[in-house]
């Protein structure tokens, strides 16, 4: 089949080309869209419990949840005269704006809990007409401020509009720092400027035909955000992988004397095959995600998905249609000297090496990677609030101040009594009343149901309060009512319960689907778990790392953020997805090759050397340009942006390492020919349906490195 793409590609080069071209055009016109289109606030999952609680009570006893917080300083007491007519000058104005519900401020309650101890700053509590809506903020933004006062604008909608907004900095940041540096690099590696622009121009389809797939995406479901970085991350990460690997295989298809359209041929027969199977594998990592009801993650799944996808067919179509027009051209503008590797170059005298004392180097470096993931051990997880936004961010500024500067009022967990009456509510209270931790209890009636304020002490992202929450739920209902918990702390309670529940699956689908495309690519079972058990140490290490410095605080200094003592969930499910899926991929290039020199030779050690010669170098430049675009993430302003940036370049130079280079060999020398059993009937359903190419063996030539 791939012979057979490979010719018709070559054919018909310049129509794919042109296909190309317009779907750059569509992507870079339409495509870019997807910016105005996807959403900072989804987050949860809209049928958790705590979700439906919130929701319930605004619509059948009333508008609990704040949407901003307007925080004015003033140099003298917020009694003065003066102050006190800026102030509520202003909030009676902006009242009247269509995008208000109401304002509760200090002038109206006289509650001093929304005053400053010093007494010289207050704040005002906004109710928008549509919950979270970031647009209706924005428009009264300007309105809420109060002539001759400091005004700064916090609350939930305001925390999200400032990570979307940081997420569209980040990325332009990103791309400062670490275009310039990839773009060098590539040309070192490519050893020449024509090779290098090919990575980059697979990257532009896979992220604008990503682009392009997710505003569709937008048009019939939520889409966050964040969806934006993955698809960045992941199309030109990926891109960079196919396009070094299926370009190497083609200047070293020319060298063996064969001529361009032949070549092309022969590399899709050979990387083609390779780059098909590990998109493949990474996509159904991705498509792991989308078993999560988390907004957030489901969109992470659907960018993440389309730019591998994306990647994957560029990198079979327009790519290889280019290297067909270009022949022995691809060699143009060269700044390097591209030398020949024999049969024993340093990657095959490393594997030879460590082939030779097998035991010794799966024992040292398993001891490496098990010191490296042991903080993982202690890993406490939670949610995420204002902390994760840099300090110098309006809405982060308005959360610290409040915090710091007023006076401490006990957190409230909302229950909703759907259904209940006033005396339904009270005999609740009072049940409530007696769970450890609770300050208090006030009841709230409305037209249709009741609720019940929980008062308690302590921090809403903290066990204490978690635990509350589960003591609440275990109360039984009065009869005839039905019960609902809200507010933050259960918020997590939903998000955790929700990760725990379906992580086995995502483990489960994605282990599962890994191991049959690797049976399917390789006629082997013990090949596949050993890829899945090499993907989970390396994976570990990561993990071990993300907590050594996110939940512990170390480097935090360094690298310009506030450690909150826990984790962000589901950052760490995204993670897993992205490592899983590009750790496959590395696998998937070495075996490949392994694979390859098995069928030639018959002799594991061989097939192992070889395998590693041919692809060692490769691997460790796709690292390598890999950590340099995640870098630029890895400086950004959101915490688990950077969390993500940190914890992949760990993986990465872990997985290039110690798992690829040491302990792979390692363990296929001591499995020996046990690598390859099958079993007699998976042996006939692979010959009939497996991922290969029927192609005469042919001696050993030398290489031309990248």
């Amino acid at each position: 089949m791939f012979a057979w793409w490979g010719t018709m590609v070559t054919r018909r080069r310049w129509a794919v080309l042109v296909a190309g071209a317009l779907f750059v055009i569509v992507g870079a016109t339409w495509g870019t869209g997807v910016f105005g289109s996807v959403r900072t606030d989804v987050f949860g999952d809209p049928a958790a419990e705590s979700q439906r609680a919130v929701e319930r009570i605004d619509a059948e006893v009333g508008r609990v949840t704040v949407d901003a917080l307007v925080l004015y300083g003033a140099g003298s007491s917020v009694d003065d005269p003066a102050v006190r007519t800026a102030i509520t000058s202003t909030l009676d104005a902006a009242r009247q704006r269509p995008e208000i519900e109401r304002i509760v401020s200090y002038y109206d309650t006289g509650d001093r809990g929304l005053v400053a101890t010093d007494g010289r700053a207050t704040y005002a509590l906004v109710y928008l007409k549509t919950q979270g809506s970031t647009d209706e903020l924005e428009a009264v933004r300007d309105h809420l401020d109060a002539p001759g006062l400091t005004t700064r604008i916090g609350g939930p909608t305001a925390i999200n509009a400032d990570i979307g907004g940081r997420v569209g900095e980040d990325i332009a940041r990103a791309e400062m720092y670490s275009m310039p540096i990839l773009v060098l690099l590539l040309i070192l590696i490519f050893g020449g400027v024509v090779a290098a622009s090919t990575p980059l121009l697979v990257g532009g389809l896979a992220i604008l035909g990503a682009f392009v797939a997710t505003r569709l995406l937008t048009l019939v479901t939520d889409v966050s955000v964040f969806a934006i970085n993955v698809i960045t991350l992941i199309g030109l990460g990926l891109a960079i992988d196919y396009a070094l690997l299926i370009v190497s295989r083609f200047r070293e298809e020319l060298v063996a004397g064969r001529d361009p359209a032949d070549a092309v041929r022969r590399t899709m027969v050979t990387a083609g095959r390779t780059v098909a199977v590990s998109g493949l594998t990474v996509a159904l990592a991705m498509a792991s995600l989308l078993i999560f009801p988390q907004v957030f993650l489901r969109s992470m799944g659907f960018g993440g998905l389309a730019a591998v996808l994306v990647a994957m067919l560029a990198s079979l179509t327009v790519l290889p249609a280019l290297l067909a027009v270009l022949g022995h051209r691809i060699n143009a503008l060269g700044v390097r000297r591209r030398r020949a590797s024999g049969p024993r170059n340093g990657w095959a005298r490393l594997g030879y090496a460590v082939m030779r004392r097998p035991v010794l180097f799966v024992l040292g470096t398993v001891a490496i990677l098990a010191v490296l993931a042991t903080p993982f051990l202690r890993a406490e997880f939670g949610g995420a609030d204002a902390r994760v936004l840099p300090t110098d961010v309006e809405s982060r500024i308005v959360a610290d101040t409040v915090a710091a500067d007023f006076p401490s009022s006990p957190d409230t967990i909302p229950v909703l009594i759907g259904g209940g009456d006033a005396a339904d509510a009270a005999a609740f209270a009072q049940r409530v009343g007696d769970l450890p931790g609770v300050g208090g209890a006030q009841v709230t009636v409305g037209a249709r149901s009741a609720m019940v304020s929980v008062a308690f002490d302590g921090s809403t992202t903290a066990e204490a309060a978690r635990e509350l929450v589960r003591d609440i739920r275990a109360l039984p209902a009065p009869d005839g009512t039905e019960v609902l918990v809200g507010g933050a702390p259960a918020e997590v309670v939903d998000m955790l319960d929700s990760l725990a529940d379906r992580l086995p699956w995502m483990a489960l689908l994605a282990g599962l689907t890994t191991m049959l495309v690797l049976f399917l690519a390789f006629g082997s079972l013990v090949l596949p778990v050993k890829a899945v058990l090499m993907n989970v140490v390396s994976i570990g290490a990561s993990f071990g790392a993300v907590v050594w410095v996110f939940q512990d605080g170390h480097l935090s200094g360094l690298l310009g953020f506030t450690p909150t003592g826990d984790l962000e969930a589901s950052q760490l499910i995204l993670m897993l997805a992205i490592l899983f899926g590009l750790s496959t991929d590395y696998e998937v290039f070495l075996l490949s090759r392994v694979r390859e020199e098995w069928d030639r030779s018959g002799d594991n050690t061989t097939a192992v050397a070889g395998g590693l010669q041919r692809t060692g170098g490769i691997i460790t430049s796709l690292a390598l340009l890999l950590i340099v675009v995640i870098g630029g993430f890895a400086t950004g302003g959101i915490t688990f942006i950077k969390m993500i940036g940190v914890g992949m370049i760990v993986a990465l130079i872990v997985d290039a390492t110690l798992v690829r280079a040491l302990l792979v060999p390692a363990t296929m020398r001591l499995l020996g020919r046990a690598n390859w059993w099958l079993p007699g009937p998976l042996d006939r359903f692979y010959r009939r349906f497996g991922f290969k190419e029927e192609s005469p063996a042919e001696p050993e030539r030398e290489l031309v490195s990248v």
